[in-house]
């Protein structure tokens, strides 16, 4: 085992389980799905419901459910009475998504969104005080810029997926759409004076980004 499995594996021994819907949403979901290393796993899903009940939000949108693991644990931290809106492409993984919600008792608090995130956004109202980005890395700068003016003066952004397996210290092929995205993604946080930004790298690269 190399050394940075034996410090992943450390971090999990002395962080906060997750309980047993999110235990039995991990197992099914690479039992049943294809990519299931999409899925945000113990050690992020327990920062993105640390995070959230530091900033207890009202309102969270996250761009890209998957099957759901990230926005029951987004959810964990809204305050009473909040709503996750959550947007998924794939209309096959509906079912699955929504199964899970329910057995976690939030089935009124989330409100899933089957579409084109670039589609639906744009119809939200806002504002959000939290938004976590996961979805095509091709289209990372078009969500931030379609979230921005729906952010809240002081709100938050999360995308993850930045440092993308190390692929952005490389120079990506002409074909590599998906590094491209997110190499474009980066520079334009980067250079946003609007925010303030830190990446942490935490599995593949988590950016946090403070609208000021």
């Amino acid at each position: 085992m190399s050394r940075s499995a034996d410090i992943e594996k450390y971090i999990l021994q002395h962080s906060t389980p997750p309980d047993e819907v999110l235990q039995e949403l991990e197992r099914e979901t690479y039992l049943k799905m294809l990519n299931p290393r999409m899925i945000s796993g113990q050690l992020q899903g327990q920062l993105l419901t640390l995070l959230s009940r530091m900033i207890r939000p009202q309102t969270i949108l996250e761009i890209g459910t998957f099957t759901g693991y990230s926005a029951i644990c987004l959810a964990k931290g809204l305050q009473p009475g909040g709503k996750l809106i959550t947007i998924e492409a794939d209309d096959e993984l509906e079912t699955f998504a929504r199964s899970y919600f329910s057995r976690a008792g939030l089935a009124p608090t989330i409100d899933l969104r089957i579409g084109q995130a670039r589609d639906i956004i744009p119809v939200l109202d806002g504002p959000f005080d939290l938004v976590f980005i996961d979805a095509d890395k091709r289209e990372y700068a078009d969500y931030y810029q379609l979230v921005f003016d729906k952010t809240a003066p002081g709100g938050w952004i999360l995308a993850d997926n930045t440092l993308w397996n190390g692929k952005v210290l490389e120079k990506p092929d002409k074909q590599d759409e998906q590094t491209r995205g997110v190499l474009l993604f980066n520079e334009m946080i980067k250079n946003d004076e609007r925010v303030e930004k830190i990446i942490l790298p935490l599995r593949d690269g988590i950016t946090i980004i403070r609208k000021k």
